[in-house]
């Protein structure tokens, strides 16, 4: 199995990453093993997908890196879980996510 994940940084940025293990990646973002996070340590896991192969996760964090990608994790993936208050700009229909 393989995880994309989103980790807040303390400076509220969203990182994604991907990895086949995922506590251990994280722990390694924690303990100023990955240079691109450490200057804004803690990281927290937010959100993570799994999938079944190493091309995918490859796939999805290129997409999710992307300024659409980015924008779809946040709408769809923090809005509706509470990370994030619900943009004001937002249709009634995109509202209702469930």
């Amino acid at each position: 199995m393989w995880y994309v994940y989103f980790l807040e940084l303390s400076n509220k940025d969203i990182y994604v990453g991907f990895s086949s293990n995922l506590k251990y990646r994280v722990k390694a973002h924690n303990n100023a093993d990955v240079p691109a996070t450490s200057p804004f340590l803690p990281a927290k896991l937010k959100s993570y997908i799994a999938v079944d192969s190493k091309k995918r996760a490859i796939s999805l964090e290129k997409y999710f890196k992307t300024g659409s990608g980015k924008a779809i994790a946040i709408k769809r993936l923090f809005y509706y879980r509470g990370f994030y208050p619900p943009p004001t700009n937002l249709s009634k229909n995109d509202q209702e996510i469930t």
